[in-house]
């Protein structure tokens, strides 16, 4: 049993959820989020805690937004994008109960105030901003530090907030570098 209260987009996620995890979830109900659903998140972070688990998509980053801001302190889950889509449709609700679980096994807690450990130029160096496969790398380096994709600026951002540090972030580099030089093989 999963001890916060996952936040989902809607009834779908919380069958695929229940079906990886024993967990209770609240649903949103989609990017319109009504103050008595933010009611209920704030009682379930007061009392148990919050994960948000979105779908990896502009609309669930939205929500994912809105949500961490009235809510603060939420717990956050990212599915990567190739194990949520399903003949082309994005979403919690085609990942499997592995990817669930993986996900649920990598939780980030926002830390706002966080002093920033991986800076703007570490990014440019790395490739990560202004480079011509940038957004890629960014995808992949998200899917392997667990915080999802974000253009630079937002990527900075996660790396901040869920207190990435170096030695995290230049193990996944490594990686990232690894399979990136087999597949040019």
């Amino acid at each position: 049993m999963i001890k916060e209260v996952i936040v989902v987009e809607g009834r779908d996620d919380t069958v695929a959820i229940k079906r990886a995890v024993e967990a209770d979830t609240i649903e949103t109900g989609g990017s319109a989020i009504g103050a008595h659903v933010i009611r209920r998140v704030r009682l379930a972070q007061e009392r148990r805690g919050v994960i948000i688990l979105t779908d990896p998509d502009h609309a669930g980053e939205r929500i994912r937004k809105i949500v961490s801001q009235k809510v603060p302190g939420c717990k956050h889950a990212f599915i990567p994008e190739s194990e949520a889509t399903l003949k082309g449709d994005i979403g919690v609700e085609n990942a499997s109960p592995e990817a669930i679980r993986a996900a649920l096994a990598r939780v980030h807690t926002e830390m706002p105030e966080a002093e920033t450990l991986i800076d703007w130029d570490d990014l440019i160096t790395t490739g990560l901003v202004i480079h011509k496969q940038a957004a890629a790398r960014r995808m992949k380096m998200g899917n392997l530090l667990g915080i999802g994709y974000g253009n630079g600026k937002q990527f900075h951002k996660r790396l901040r907030i869920f207190g990435i540090t170096r030695e995290e972030f230049a193990a996944a580099l490594s990686q990232l570098e690894a399979e990136e030089q087999q597949s040019n093989e």
